[in-house]
C-alpha cells in the first residue's frame, strides 16, 4: 500500500511542477519525476508478498507465489526511454537558453508573436 501512495505522491510533485513552474528545467525535472512516480506504480501492481522469481524452480512452489516478470521488463525499458526523453528535453533547453537567453515559459511564448 505505502508503494501506491508513494507512486501517487510522486505522480502529484511532478504534475504541480509541470503545471505550476514557468521554468523550463524545473518542467523537464517534473516530468522525470513524474516518470518515477510511473515507474514505481508499475513495480507496486506486480509484487507480490514473499513471492519469488519464475525461473527459481523449487518442489512444491506454486504459481500464486511466483512474482510476474512483466511489469520488471515494462520499468527497465522505461526508464531507458525516460532517461532518453530527458536527455532530447534538456538539449532543447539548452539550445533555447542560447538562442533567447531565456528559460521563462511565458517570455519564450511571446518570442513567436
Amino acid at each position: 500500500m505505502i508503494y501506491f501512495i508513494s507512486a501517487l505522491a510522486l505522480i502529484l510533485i511532478g504534475s504541480y511542477a509541470v503545471l505550476v513552474k514557468r521554468n523550463l528545467i524545473k518542467i523537464v525535472i517534473g516530468l522525470a519525476i513524474v516518470d518515477s512516480g510511473v515507474h514505481l506504480l508499475f513495480i507496486a501492481v506486480g509484487y507480490l508478498k514473499d513471492g519469488t522469481a519464475p525461473i527459481f524452480s523449487k518442489a512444491g512452489l506454486t504459481p500464486e507465489k511466483m512474482v510476474d516478470p512483466v511489469p520488471q521488463a515494462l520499468v527497465l525499458t522505461a526508464i531507458v526511454i525516460g532517461l532518453a526523453v530527458t536527455a532530447v528535453a534538456l538539449g532543447v533547453v539548452i539550445r533555447l537558453y542560447e538562442q533567447h537567453k531565456t528559460l521563462d515559459v511565458k517570455k519564450i511564448r511571446a518570442l513567436k508573436w
